[in-house]
């Protein structure tokens, strides 16, 4: 084994699962043997990533017999329409309940093939093959599985556990700098979260991370993977502690369904929300000036947005906050923060300091 590959746990009794992270892994049949308990495999890719690592993957998987369907790319196509096309694949090829399914790409295709894995004959297997750093530090760990609607961001899915996770860090190589940075926000977000030292590494290390220094990029995502299987651990169906992992997301959201999926990554939406929560969390007396600037300096320096898009008004904001899958009996529910690794959920909060942090960030935009 490589000095570079490492192997993680998702601790969930019988549906346990192994997360692997190294170089040159795309090649190695032994672990897709080990994830893969079947003969049928339908991989499930997009038109970016096709041209690049699909002939690859399916060299690698040569003892299976191995089909594949290729969808359009981005965040606009995460819809049940387009998720039909991966069920008409496994319709017409005859796979039976015994199948697996390969998620090979982003966090679209992660999470719309777990949502067809979920789905198909009433449940089947998935592997993933995150090829985004935001899809290999988050939404490949975890099950969380589903689609977007119009009227708001992953509100129609289902948990629905990988049998493995195998991220090949090389895949980065090819990875566009603007979805690199993208990635970034998650991996901050670990830091802010629960993670101090992570942080403060972080600080130290984001220029090394943006210029895909290899070993770099592996401690931070082993890092960012740890700490994401220790909470899904804990709380594998968000009925608690889980939801600390929306940091920054019920904000990002609201941007990304605001200016129409796609438009910003989902990591920049992020990056701008979790700079939204310091504010609002500094505006409520929970943690000083100081680390609101911290946090927005090292949202910056990863190449990310600290601030919401100048088109969205303060009302139409509320409006699509209001429409989240972490708001309870009426009740906005945001991940806020009082220090560096102390984030609480928080429904009872100043909604007027709330409108002041929307309106300070249309004064600065």
């Amino acid at each position: 084994m490589s000095d570079l590959q490492r192997t993680l746990r998702v601790d969930l009794g019988e549906r346990s699962y192994p997360i692997h992270i190294g170089t040159g892994l795309l090649d190695s049949a032994a672990l897709f043997e080990q994830a893969i308990g079947s003969r049928q495999v339908m991989v499930v890719t997009n038109e970016t990533v096709a041209p690049l690592y699909l002939r690859r993957l399916l060299d690698t998987l040569r003892t299976f017999d191995t089909h594949h369907v290729i969808l359009p790319d981005g965040e606009e196509f995460k819809q049940l329409e387009v998720l039909n096309q991966v069920f008409t694949a496994l319709l017409e090829r005859h796979f039976d309940r015994g199948c697996a399914l390969v998620a090979l790409g982003g966090g679209v295709i992660g999470d719309m093939t777990g949502f067809a894995a979920a789905s198909y004959q009433r449940g089947v297997d998935f592997v993933q093959v995150p090829t985004t750093l935001l899809s290999q530090v988050d939404s490949s760990v975890g099950g969380k599985t589903g689609v977007n609607h119009a009227l708001g961001k992953n509100m129609i899915g289902a948990f629905h556990q990988p049998r493995g996770v195998i991220i090949d860090v090389t895949t980065l190589d090819t990875l566009a700098d603007r979805q690199l940075s993208a990635g970034l926000a998650e991996v901050i977000k670990y830091g802010l979260i629960d993670d101090p030292e992570f942080f403060a590494w972080l600080e130290d290390h984001i220029e090394d991370l943006r210029r895909r220094d290899t070993r770099a990029l592996v401690h931070a995502i082993e890092r960012s993977c740890a700490d994401k299987a220790r909470v899904v651990a804990a709380d594998e169906r968000e009925a608690g502690r889980r939801a600390l992992l929306n940091l920054g997301h019920t904000f990002g959201h609201a941007i990304e369904t605001g200016m129409g999926y796609g438009v910003w990554l989902h990591g920049e939406a992020v990056g701008a929300g979790m700079c939204m929560a310091a504010e609002l969390s500094s505006r409520l007396g929970l943690i000083g000036p100081d680390l609101v600037a911290r946090i927005r300096d090292l949202v910056a320096r990863a190449g990310l947005p600290v601030d919401a898009p100048e088109n969205l008004d303060s009302g139409h904001f509320l409006e699509l906050m209001a429409v989240d899958k972490k708001v309870r009996d009426g009740k906005l529910r945001l991940v806020l923060l009082k220090g560096v690794g102390e984030a609480f959920l928080c429904s009872d909060f100043d909604r007027a300091a709330l409108e002041a942090v929307l309106k300070q960030r249309a004064e600065r935009t």
